[in-house]
């Protein structure tokens, strides 16, 4: 029997049934293409069906995206992509495979320049983690754990938070609207946009631009 929260992992090519009665059944799916090149997905192909599992990383991971998709915001892709790569880690720990930990240097500044410049130059765009990995010339699994290594911060985050750097400045230096700048920074929509700034700088982008005002 399937358990409130319980988790349930279905590989590519396997067939699963079920049947209920008498309950209102609500669920998240998450679909991976058996294909996709992301690290940790490698380890999904080998891996047998898992049943009513438990995994507090997960739930809370696709709860958020759930909620956040049921407000109307269009996650950026490779935030997506970093969610993917981390539950498939998470679902291969759940059958208890070891595998060794593996330490990654730093990226060297010249590739990490590369990087920042392709940001800067598509802040409005969805940017990908595999087209920064390419980018830099390598792997999107060494890619992603060099550029954390190096900034501290994944790249999805990376450029999340670029986008807020630049978005202080515009409210600061510019008559822009909100609703411009989410627009000119790529955010799908102006709430997205002012429930990310609140997030990361604790309040709303018309507070921060009064707060900011030489007259404040």
């Amino acid at each position: 029997m399937d358990r409130p929260g319980a988790l349930t992992f279905v590989p590519a090519g396997a067939e699963r049934q079920g049947f209920y009665r008498d309950v209102d059944l609500s669920y998240s799916a998450l679909w991976i293409d058996p294909d996709i090149r992301l690290p940790g997905c490698e380890r999904l192909r080998d891996l047998p069906i898992l049943v009513n599992r438990e995994d507090v990383v997960i739930a809370t991971l696709l709860s958020s995206l759930r909620d956040e998709m049921a407000l109307g915001h269009k996650p950026d892709t490779a935030y997506i992509e970093h969610l993917v790569a981390l539950v498939s880690l998470r679902v291969a720990t759940l059958n208890r495979e070891q595998h060794p930990s593996v330490r990654h240097g730093c990226l060297s500044r010249r590739a990490l320049g590369r990087v920042q410049a392709y940001i800067d130059a598509h802040m409005n765009t969805d940017v990908s983690l595999s087209e920064l990995a390419a980018v830099a010339g390598m792997a999107v699994d060494s890619f992603a754990r060099r550029f954390k290594a190096t900034t501290g911060l994944a790249p999805y985050a990376y450029v999340i938070e670029e986008r807020v750097r630049r978005a202080e400045i515009l409210l600061r230096e510019t008559g822009l609207s909100i609703g411009s700048i989410a627009f000119r920074l790529g955010f799908s929509s102006q709430s997205h946009f002012t429930t990310t700034f609140r997030r990361l700088r604790g309040m709303t982008p018309r507070a921060y631009r009064v707060n900011s005002s030489p007259e404040s």
